[in-house]
């Protein structure tokens, strides 16, 4: 029984990290896939960049998450030295989630399929805004808010990004192509 409830002590302390890291990276990284494909940049470009996005980003976001945890804990003078694994989840749940914009061009790669090569863009935007709904849900269930808005929320944020990214990409492609 206290193992269990060990168990569930830790993943509420880190659900929020988890659900933090989990959105900037599907956001980023279908921004990056959105950019990309508004420059009308080839697949294997897409995925050279995603995963430069995915490592740099996501290491930077848990540096961040550590560097700022452990000058909060010094702050608040706490011996506590959790910063590490706060940080941890955010990585992990950075690169887990910011790799779902990427799969259906990795599958497109691997499996040379012509429906999936036609629609890899689609099926990100697909992949990803279910990502995003879930990412929500637990967005929600963190704060305490309603779920279903959270999830709203957090689709519209990431498309927003999205398009802004895609027109980014389109509108630069103009002008240095």
């Amino acid at each position: 029984m206290q193992a269990m409830s060990v168990q569930k002590k830790f993943e509420r302390k880190y659900l929020p990290e988890f659900v933090y890291g989990a959105i900037d990276g599907s956001v980023t990284t279908f921004a990056v896939v959105a950019g990309a494909m508004g420059a009308y940049l080839g697949p294997g470009i897409v995925i050279i960049l995603g995963f430069a996005n995915l490592f740099a980003d996501g290491f930077s976001m848990a540096i961040s998450n550590y560097l700022s945890t452990k000058a909060k804990n010094e702050i608040a003078k706490k011996p506590e030295k959790n910063e590490l694994k706060s940080a941890m989840a955010t990585f992990f749940s950075f690169l887990l989630v910011g790799f779902i914009p990427l799969l259906s061009f990795i599958l497109a790669m691997i499996l040379k399929s012509s429906v999936i090569i036609s629609y890899q863009f689609e099926l990100s935007m697909v992949f990803t805004g279910i990502a995003l709904i879930i990412v929500g849900w637990f967005k929600g269930e963190v704060t305490g808010k309603h779920k279903f808005k959270s999830s709203l929320e957090t689709l519209v944020i990431g498309g927003v990004a999205a398009a802004l990214a895609f027109g980014a990409g389109y509108l630069i492609r103009g002008i240095v192509g």
